[in-house]
């Protein structure tokens, strides 16, 4: 019997997500937990949480080099995420599609019980397991609370509660939150949301790719 070889697939066959890098180790879970081998990730910096006037320009020059490179199928993986719609335009230009929602606190959710809940948690500040492993990078150090921890107020104040939206359940991320909970001087909640709508719209862009 002659053995075949499977040969790898080039980029006009590959699915090309680029994503905000904060989902990151999101989006390779959906990949392994589904299969999709020709899924490729690549991302823009998880800083840009921050900065969201930088997402739609550098999502551009990323969706034109892909392009360059062969790709022929691309998925955002960013929801709005506070560009004000200046990234819809990007997607638009491109022919491209992103993950529907204002940001990824609502898909991690599910849009259809984020919609049911966005009006009681407009105090609410969210934590993701991305936010719970890098909260001193994120929060402390950046707001300088590290030194300067009489600033929570003023950052803090207007919230009353801390939600962790737990991707995975991690006992040390659990205790993170809960701290931060406490040192925010918040009410706590922990949800599992699991990858929310993440999976179904990896999983639907993959099928049309």
């Amino acid at each position: 019997m002659v053995k075949t070889q499977k040969t790898k697939p080039n980029q006009t066959d590959r699915l090309l997500v680029i994503a905000c890098g904060m989902i990151a180790r999101e989006v390779l879970a959906v990949k392994e937990q589904l299969g999709l081998d020709h899924l490729q990730l690549t991302c823009l910096p998880a800083e840009f949480h921050f900065y969201p006037d930088r997402i739609a320009p550098a999502m551009d020059k990323a969706i034109e080099k892909a392009k360059t490179e062969g790709y022929e199928h691309i998925f955002v993986g960013y929801a709005d995420c506070g560009t004000g719609g200046l990234l819809d335009r990007v997607i638009e230009k491109h022919g491209v599609e992103r993950m529907a929602g204002p940001h990824c606190f609502a898909f991690y959710q599910g849009m259809e019980a984020y919609a049911k809940i966005a009006d009681d948690d407009m105090m609410s500040f969210y934590m993701t397991d991305f936010l719970c492993r890098q909260f001193d990078a994120f929060f402390m150090k950046p707001l300088g609370l590290d030194k300067h921890p009489e600033l929570i107020k003023d950052y803090f104040g207007n919230y009353e509660k801390l939600v962790y939206l737990a991707q995975t359940d991690d006992p040390e991320l659990d205790k993170v939150a809960e701290k931060a909970a406490a040192l925010l001087g918040l009410a706590y909640e922990r949800r599992a949301t699991g990858y929310g709508d993440l999976t179904t719209e990896m999983a639907q862009a993959a099928k049309i790719a």
